[in-house]
């Protein structure tokens, strides 16, 4: 596959930046640094990906996916996961209604109906109400009593979760797990970040967050990047990565042959591949790149490879098991 980029890429590229950067700039008015994990959330959703954002409370999850949807001209809902929560608090469901002197059933949307969905400590919720999202989130419709509704487009679940309490909480099945975009960390800010947060907060106002793009306009982007065009060896650089992360491929590194059980699904090498081709726009080229697919594999892959119990008996990660992969493989 030829490299050159075709009519009218140049602009459609530029103005793919300049709307990027413009929802980055105006989510940077409140949220103080975390550049990388809004960076990736707005490749994320440009791809039409949903995030897992992971992180102890206070560190600003619940705000920047507030922020985010406040910056785009979306309808935004937020849920908050609780173990008595029913699927039907989160799909919508019949109620009998008197129409007409009869009594006929109506469907009555959940708040799973809307652009941005916001599942705050989604891993509260019971086993079956997180598979009322696997539809939701895979085929952008929920079904009610043999009657499918299609979700308005664009949407995404940008979900949040706790890492540190175990007690009531419910660990994500690895089909859910796999539904995720991206698995992203929201790290403690720094000093100085600290100090911005109080200075931002801490007065009489807030920085007011404006629209400054649309839901078509995350389409368009979104539809461009399917003609950013992937040379063959890089493909097929991306697909060796993938393999990489099973203990029984031949270029799998001796770690992942140790301590992996699974590895990642090829939903894993759609997700770099599509993040891959974003990351190559917003560093000015109409091409991917090896070091795209090397910098988008740990964010993508992250949470489909699972560990064997020599692995988690050891205390592995699977940040270290993939970035091996990467290393292994010449990143």
């Amino acid at each position: 596959m030829s490299t050159v980029s075709p009519p009218n890429s140049e602009q459609a590229a530029s103005e793919f930046i300049e709307t990027f950067n413009r929802i980055r700039n105006e989510v940077a008015r409140f949220i103080v640094g975390q550049e990388k994990i809004v960076e990736d959330v707005l490749i994320a959703v440009v791809c039409g990906g949903h995030v897992l954002l992971e992180g102890v409370p206070g560190l600003g999850k619940t705000a920047l996916v507030n922020t985010i949807s406040q910056a785009l001209d979306l309808k935004f809902q937020r849920i908050q996961f609780t173990p008595d929560l029913l699927p039907a608090d989160i799909v919508g469901t019949q109620i009998l209604i008197d129409k007409d002197g009869r009594k006929e059933l109506q469907f009555q949307p959940g708040p799973v109906f809307c652009n941005i969905l916001l599942a705050d400590e989604i891993n509260r919720a019971t086993p079956k109400t997180q598979s009322a999202l696997l539809e939701t989130m895979q085929e952008k419709s929920v079904t009610v009593a043999g009657q499918t509704h299609q979700l308005e487009l664009p949407f995404f679940t940008l979900a949040t979760q706790n890492p540190i309490e175990q007690d009531g909480t419910f660990p994500l099945p690895e089909a859910q797990l796999d539904r995720f975009f991206f698995k992203l960390f929201v790290e403690l800010p720094s000093h100085d970040e600290f100090s911005e947060i109080l200075n931002r907060t801490g007065g009489n106002s807030a920085p007011e967050i404006n629209s400054v793009a649309t839901g078509q306009d995350i389409l368009q982007m979104g539809r461009l990047l399917r003609d950013v065009p992937i040379d063959q060896p890089i493909q097929d650089h991306l697909v060796r990565v993938v393999r990489a992360t099973h203990p029984t491929d031949p270029n799998a590194p001796d770690e992942v042959k140790q301590f992996v059980r699974y590895g990642a699904s090829p939903r894993g090498a759609q997700a770099i591949l599509a993040a891959a081709r974003a990351r190559a726009l917003l560093d000015g080229r109409f091409h991917v790149a090896k070091e795209d697919i090397d910098r988008m594999a740990l964010p993508a892959l992250r949470h489909r490879v699972m560990l064997s119990f020599e692995g988690e008996a050891d205390g592995k990660s699977t940040d270290s098991i993939v970035q091996s992969v990467v290393d292994s493989l010449g990143g």
